[in-house]
């Protein structure tokens, strides 16, 4: 895991599958999802290294229920008084209520799909509660003001988190990067059709940076980057 720091206020720890982002405030620090299952020691370890406890953890943002998301977040929730935050259409499944929809993918898709998830750890992440169910237009009280985009289609709760007060754009799984530094819809997806409209609606805010949960984060003029991206035409759609 690799500590990138971002802005003065928000750090991407990098992860080899499901990133996290920090964001430190004095009031605080909030977290942007929690990595796979196993994953809460190397995040502990890096808000140490940035000079804060992980105690001081006063907010996780979870962006959808894939455990490369949630798979740490009861680890974390039990750090001290840590607020849980998930769409109310994930926190069925977040919570572990019920079993979420599985990705309806498509033929290209299939042998990544078997490849990611071979690799991942043979137990489901624990269920943790979530403390605060929230929709769309929702206001987070952090980043001077963090406004819940509902983005679903990847999962039916997925979300993106704009902050408002310095132009950062948390995506979770709705966008995603390339390794070769190209900007798309994300894979794997529920519902493809709404997956690309909430691509859309994330790409109308004005970001400035955007924090994907899967590739490496655009630092400057990503709501261009996202505009341009959305308007492509899906290859899927082709022939």
């Amino acid at each position: 895991m690799d500590l990138v720091a971002l802005t003065s206020r928000l750090t991407f720890l990098r992860f080899p599958v499901g990133h996290v982002y920090l964001w430190a405030e004095p009031e605080g620090l909030t977290l942007v999802d929690s990595g796979l299952p196993g994953s809460a020691p190397a995040i502990a370890d890096a808000i140490r290294e940035l000079g804060h406890r992980p105690e001081d953890v006063r907010r996780l943002v979870l962006t959808h229920f894939h455990e490369d998301h949630v798979g740490s977040a009861a680890e974390i929730a039990g750090w001290g008084e840590v607020e849980v935050v998930a769409h109310r259409d994930d926190v069925p499944y977040i919570q572990r209520e019920q079993a979420g929809p599985p990705p309806d993918l498509l033929d290209w898709e299939r042998p990544l799909y078997e490849q990611v998830t071979a690799g991942l750890p043979a137990d489901p992440p624990a269920p943790v509660r979530v403390d605060r169910p929230v929709g769309d237009g929702d206001v987070l009280d952090f980043g001077g003001g963090a406004h819940v985009v509902g983005a679903a289609g990847h999962t039916p709760g997925s979300l993106g988190l704009f902050l408002s007060g310095s132009g950062v754009l948390f995506t979770g799984d709705a966008v995603a990067r390339t390794p070769d530094g190209e900007v798309i819809l994300g894979v794997f997806n529920a519902d493809r059709a709404g997956a690309a409209a909430s691509f859309a609606r994330l790409a109308a805010v004005n970001a400035e940076i955007a924090c994907f949960g899967h590739g490496e984060p655009l630092t400057e003029g990503a709501a261009d980057r996202l505009r341009a991206a959305a308007n492509r035409p899906d290859p899927a759609d082709a022939g």
